[in-house]
């Protein structure tokens, strides 16, 4: 016979992991720069082995927030590599049960609003699907093909974004910040995302942090993960090109600056937005092994992040 104790002590683990599995999460569907990894046109040495081995092969940046209790999930990024990172999507939230609610965009550069094409008359066919932007990115939209197609088919509906205004998505809310980067053709934003219990910071993409006018050692410290721009791992990546062209901040820079965080704020830090030429891509590089041991983290496709 089991004892009462026993009973009650199994009854709260059964409850514990019962309400750990109705929280709602963060799920990494995408870890590189826009163009993916391999790019298009490398055929260097980092990137030969995911041209003959796909399953090396990663996409642009993208994660998704998925919310058991309200059966509904949400995109942040529509990248090129749309139909692969909705299929992943698939595997852990399936459509039977979560229903693709929207998607965040943060700006107008290839690798973070392309995949919305996808949506379109000629692929999926939406139906009126929840786009939130920023204002220059809904005018951008509904005014440039083949993009404003989507609006005038009501593939999509743009929904209009502020800064530092949120956004009640049942279990999770939403609240976008401007950020500075190369604003061609619209705003750029990061994303605070949060839940019921834990709060994500989401930046893929950003120029340098010391121009931002918020203090991103604060940011970091007052969520509970920092998903930030780690597109370069330091200068030399791209002999031939300057880099002073394409800002990032390197991510030597970011761990220099981010040096003054305690080991728990460190250990918030999720690098993502890789470019092909970053080392990190590669797990058993000295980059990787760097960055890890000042207790940092490398965002992987497929990381689960509880909110």
């Amino acid at each position: 016979m089991i004892s009462r104790p026993l009973i009650i002590l199994l009854f709260a683990l059964m409850s514990n992991l019962l309400l750990a599995q109705a929280d709602p999460y963060i799920y990494v569907l995408g870890v590189v720069q826009d163009a993916g990894y391999p790019q298009a046109g490398c055929y260097q040495a980092h990137c030969l082995p995911a041209w003959e081995n796909a399953e090396l092969r990663r996409g642009a940046t993208s994660i998704a927030a998925v919310d058991p209790v309200a059966n509904s999930k949400y995109l942040f990024e529509a990248t090129p590599h749309l139909p692969e990172q909705l299929y992943n999507l698939e595997r852990v939230a399936p459509d039977k049960r979560y229903s693709l609610e929207g998607i965040f965009l943060t700006h107008a550069h290839i690798g973070h609003y392309t995949g919305l094409m996808f949506f379109g008359f000629e692929s999926m066919n939406a139906d009126n699907l929840p786009v939130y932007v920023m204002p220059r990115m809904k005018e951008y939209l509904s005014t440039n093909g083949p993009w404003s197609q989507l609006v005038t088919m009501n593939n999509i509906v743009l929904r209009e974004l502020k800064d530092q205004q949120s956004v009640k998505l049942s279990n999770v809310t939403v609240t976008p910040m401007l950020v500075p980067h190369r604003d061609e053709f619209s705003e750029t934003v990061g994303y605070q995302i949060s839940g019921p219990n834990k709060t994500a910071l989401f930046i893929p993409d950003i120029n340098k942090w010391e121009i931002w006018d918020r203090s991103i050692i604060e940011e970091i410290r007052a969520v509970d993960y920092a998903l930030v721009d780690a597109t370069f791992f330091d200068g030399n990546e791209l002999p031939g090109r300057n880099i002073a062209d394409i800002p990032h901040p390197f991510v030597v820079e970011s761990m220099e600056m981010f040096e003054e965080l305690a080991a728990g704020d460190k250990a918030k830090v999720w690098f993502i937005h890789l470019n092909h030429s970053n080392p990190l891509l590669n797990r058993e590089s000295e980059a990787y092994k760097r960055v890890t041991a000042q207790g940092f983290n490398v965002a992987r496709e497929g990381d689960r992040l509880p909110l």
